[in-house]
């Protein structure tokens, strides 16, 4: 009989590029195929034969598997130093929202975000002015501020089409002040954690050292944030345990050593690579073994600092700041290290990686003209994100009981589908169809206080009290304390308009002729 042949397993290394990763994949699957085939038609009554058939078929599946049901998901990522101004009108072009395809994900770092004393203590009663245009802006198209951290003037914020919001999960947040000896917060880094269909994505957005000479002390203010920053996670507690982590910011490198008609002069004429063997981040990359970890796309685009503001004219102050790329976004994705035989946590995160891998491309790397509020022009990276998703089904189930009305009580039932830390402070709130954030509750009622069994039907009130009297299309969504994020939404349904509208005048008794 023909012999099957033993053929080597093929790593999903999540840094292997996308083209050649999916082609070996597709020829492995068809070569474990075609040994089943001869395997098959060779099959006899041996018992070594027919071990052989079962393994390879095992294998064959599970190649197929792995290199099946893969999601493409879009994330646009945005860093600008404002400088303290108030945010434009409009963001739309910042945003993309014209783009024929739709983004998935919005993760927006801002520096320099306006916190005088007085200033500061407000936007921490309500949202910043930034914030509120962002969520007005987002919401209307679909889009939920999933959480958001803010340090002074560092700013970041993570958007997620709605679709999206009950698979991010372990949401947590964190900073560090760099700034006049660590007591200060006007440098350092502010970052988002969580987990996105079970992969473990960090954000980290920072602000560090300025001027020319101080490029070796910006290394080393961003090893102390890595350093500082942990999270309540046992598989991710640090920042570069995450399966990909993204660094960005006004990390505030310059180019050295060029004179200022040369760099003008090279900028004018688009001839950016004259200029990227003195920028002070690409040189630190080849000296420092962290920095070599982290990716980037080429500077394809002018530098984005400084400028005059309301123009785009280079700084033409007594000062003539040199023009430099100082807002950056790169990205990291975990290695597998030597060591790694040796630690069976990190053992077991790399067989995850084989079989859920995430890929990441860069599809756009630019910067945006059009805004002159800053002396910063802001920057925007937008990336593909290939994966395999963990899985496909929200923690908790949510429906609405029956026709709603605030004429009287109402009844939510919700499953849980999956063991999770559930808490005595989980909520189910009702929301709006564009609601801008898991606070932007119409009203709310607290979930069972005490453990409910996986796949038990469970059912809670709201008072009709708490609902609006029109009439209009709403959602349910079971919010997790613990998870610090939304893990289950309804479908939209309708609430009816009450009596009482009629009664208060909300509405008029008769509309074309039917009796209210």
């Amino acid at each position: 009989m023909a012999e099957c042949l033993e053929l080597p397993r093929v790593r999903s290394d999540s840094s292997s590029s996308s083209t050649s990763q999916s082609t070996t994949g597709r020829l492995m699957l068809r070569q474990r195929l075609s040994q089943l085939l001869t395997c098959v038609e060779d099959l006899s009554s041996d018992e070594e034969t027919n071990e052989e058939v079962s393994r390879t078929l095992d294998e064959a599946f599970n190649l197929c598997g792995r290199w099946t049901n893969k999601e493409f998901l879009r994330l646009h990522m945005v860093t600008w130093n404002v400088a303290t101004a108030e945010p434009p009108r409009d963001v739309t072009s910042l945003l993309r929202l014209d783009s024929q395809t739709a983004t998935d994900l919005y993760v927006i770092g801002l520096q320099e975000v306006s916190a005088t004393p007085v200033r500061y203590i407000s936007d921490l009663i309500v949202e910043d002015s930034w914030s509120h245009l962002l969520m007005d802006t987002l919401a209307p198209k679909g889009y939920v501020k999933v959480t958001s951290v803010r340090m002074q003037g560092l700013l970041i914020l993570l958007f997620a089409k709605q679709a999206h919001v009950p698979y991010i999960r372990n949401v947590q947040t964190t900073y560090t002040r760099t700034g006049i000896y660590g007591f200060w917060g006007n440098k350092g880094g502010v970052s988002i954690r969580f987990s996105f269909y079970g992969h473990m994505l960090c954000f980290l957005n920072c602000h560090l050292a300025a001027h020319m000479h101080y490029a070796l002390q910006r290394v080393d203010e961003f090893e102390y944030i890595l350093d500082t920053q942990d999270f309540d996670v046992n598989n991710t507690p640090n920042v570069l345990d995450h399966k990909v982590v993204f660094w960005f910011g006004d990390l505030n490198f310059r180019i050295a050593d060029h004179g200022m008609h040369f760099l003008r002069s090279s900028i004018e004429g688009g001839r950016f690579n004259l200029l990227w063997t003195k920028d002070q981040l690409t040189v630190m990359k080849k000296k420092e073994p962290l920095l070599q970890e982290f990716e980037e796309g080429p500077l394809q685009f002018k530098p984005t600092y400084k400028f005059d503001r309301n123009s785009d004219t280079y700084d033409s102050s007594g000062k003539k700041r040199k023009p430099a790329w100082t807002d950056r976004i790169l990205w990291r994705i975990r290695p597998k290290t030597d060591d790694d035989e040796g630690s069976s946590r990190t053992s077991l995160l790399v067989d995850d990686d084989e079989e859920y891998p995430l890929k990441v491309a860069q599809d756009v790397y630019t910067c945006n003209m059009e805004y002159g509020i800053s002396d910063h022009k802001p920057v925007i990276g937008i990336f593909t994100l290939e994966m395999r998703k963990k899985f496909e089904r929200p923690l908790v189930t949510v429906e609405a009981e029956g026709l709603w009305s605030a004429d009287e009580n109402v009844l939510v039932s919700y499953t849980i589908q999956e063991a999770f830390p559930a808490s005595t402070y989980d909520w189910i709130g009702l929301y709006k169809t564009d609601f801008k954030s898991p606070h932007d509750y119409v009203a709310f009622t607290w979930a069972k206080d005490y453990e409910v069994p996986v796949n038990d039907l469970v059912k809670v009130c709201m008072k009709g009290d708490d609902l609006p009297l029109l009439s209009g299309h709403y959602i349910l969504g079971y919010y997790s304390t613990n998870m610090q994020s939304i893990v289950g939404l309804s479908r939209t349904f309708q609430i009816q308009e009450s009596k009482q509208a009629v009664l208060e005048g909300l509405v008029p008794e008769n509309i074309n002729g039917l009796d209210k």
